[in-house]
C-alpha cells in the first residue's frame, strides 16, 4: 500500500508538470544558456523557435540546453506550445522564425493558402498502443468497441492511427471508441481505468510503462517507420534572411547528432523538461529520470535528411488527409519541401 502511495505521488507530480508544460501555450524562456550566450557577446542574432514538450521535438530542446543555438551565433527564445496545431499558428502568424512539428501540420495549411516550407528533418515516427492488461486487448483488430486515448483529430498521430494503424487492422474510426485527449492525460486515463487502451508518444510510453500493468501490443515506427516530425518555417522568413534559418538548422544537426550517437549526454541536458526532481519512485523501487530519458531517447530514430522515399511517404500521408477529409483537395507535398539547406551538407 506504501508504494502505492508513493507512486502515485510521483506519477502525479509528473503529470502536473507535464501538463503544465504542455498547457502553457506560447510560453517563453528567458533563462538557461541563451542568457549565459547573451552575457557572453553582443553579437548573437536573436531568432525564436516553437516547440512542443514532447521528445519528437528533442533537437529543440537540447539545442537550447547544450547551447549548440549559441555555438552558431543565435540567441534562441524557445518558445512552448501545447501541439503542432496551435504551433503552425505562430509560424503562419511570423510570430516564430522556425519550429519543430508534424509535417501534417504544414499540408493542412498549406493546403488553404499559408506560404510554408519544409526545409529539414526531425525525426521518424514512434507512436505505441499501450493496452491495460486486464483490457483482454492483444492486438490491434481487438480495440473494436474499447475505449482509446489519443490525440486530437487532424493531429499527424491521428492522421496515422486512421489512415494506416487502423486501415491494415480493417477498422473504421467509429469502430473504437476515441477519446481526444493530450498524451499527459490520456497516460493517466489508462492508469486510472477509464481508457482501455492508449495511443502514445515518448516520454509519455515510457512514464506508463513504469507505472506497470499495461503492454504494448504496436508501434508504428516498426511497421511503417515515416517522416512524423520536420521543420517548418515561413516562405517569408526563408526570403528575409535563409543564412538565419540555416544556423537554425545547423544547431539542430548538432543536435540530432548528439541524440544518435550520445544519448546518455543528450539525456542529461533534457531530462528535467520531463520529470521533476532526478527519480522515478515505482512499484520496484527508484528508477533514474536520466535513465528514463535516455530509453525514450534510444527508441526514437531522429534525422536531419529527408530522403526521396520520405517525400514519397509524405505525399501518401497528404492522399490519406484528402481521404480522411482533413483537406479537400490532392496536394503535391513537393511544393512546400525546400531542401536547399540539406543539400548544402551533402
Amino acid at each position: 500500500m506504501r508504494e502505492k502511495r508513493i507512486l502515485r505521488t510521483a506519477f502525479i507530480l509528473f503529470l502536473s508538470l507535464a501538463l503544465g508544460a504542455c498547457g502553457a501555450q506560447g510560453g517563453t524562456e528567458t533563462t538557461g544558456q541563451a542568457e549565459q550566450g547573451q552575457d557572453q557577446g553582443q553579437d548573437l542574432e536573436p531568432v525564436k523557435v516553437g516547440y512542443v514538450n514532447v521528445m519528437d521535438d528533442a533537437q529543440a530542446m537540447l539545442a537550447k540546453d547544450a547551447g549548440l543555438y549559441e555555438a552558431h551565433g543565435l540567441d534562441v527564445e524557445l518558445q512552448l506550445f501545447a501541439s503542432g496545431t496551435d504551433l503552425i499558428k505562430g509560424i503562419v502568424n511570423g510570430e516564430l522564425d522556425a519550429g519543430v512539428l508534424g509535417f501534417t501540420n504544414g499540408v493542412s495549411w498549406s493546403s488553404r493558402g499559408a506560404d510554408l516550407k519544409v526545409v529539414g528533418g526531425a525525426q521518424m515516427g514512434y507512436h505505441s498502443i499501450l493496452a491495460h492488461e486486464d483490457s483482454g486487448i492483444e492486438t490491434v483488430e481487438d480495440l473494436k468497441g474499447k475505449d482509446l486515448a489519443t490525440q486530437k483529430q487532424g493531429s499527424t498521430a491521428d492522421v496515422v492511427l486512421n489512415g494506416v494503424t487502423f486501415e491494415e487492422a480493417g477498422l473504421k474510426r467509429q469502430d473504437v471508441n476515441m477519446n481526444y485527449v493530450s498524451p499527459s492525460v490520456a497516460v493517466q486515463s489508462l492508469q486510472a481505468g477509464k481508457a482501455d487502451a492508449a495511443f502514445l508518444f515518448e516520454p509519455y510510453d515510457r512514464i506508463a510503462r513504469l507505472q506497470g500493468n499495461v503492454d504494448e501490443i504496436y508501434e508504428i515506427g516498426k511497421v511503417w517507420p515515416f517522416p512524423c516530425m520536420v521543420v517548418i518555417t515561413s516562405g517569408d522568413k526563408l526570403d528575409e534572411d535563409r543564412e538565419k534559418i540555416n544556423k537554425i538548422l545547423d544547431a539542430q544537426k548538432d543536435a540530432i547528432e548528439m541524440l544518435e550517437n550520445e544519448p546518455r549526454e543528450a539525456a542529461e541536458y533534457i531530462y528535467h523538461r520531463f520529470v521533476e526532481g532526478d527519480t522515478f519512485d515505482t512499484p520496484d523501487g527508484e528508477v533514474s529520470a536520466v535513465d528514463v530519458i535516455q530509453e525514450a531517447i534510444e527508441a526514437q530514430t531522429f534525422t536531419w535528411q529527408i530522403t526521396p522515399e520520405n517525400v514519397q511517404q509524405m505525399q501518401d500521408l497528404a492522399d490519406i488527409m484528402v481521404d480522411q477529409g482533413v483537406i479537400d483537395e490532392p496536394f503535391d507535398v513537393e511544393s512546400i519541401i525546400d531542401l536547399n539547406w540539406q543539400e548544402s551538407q551533402e
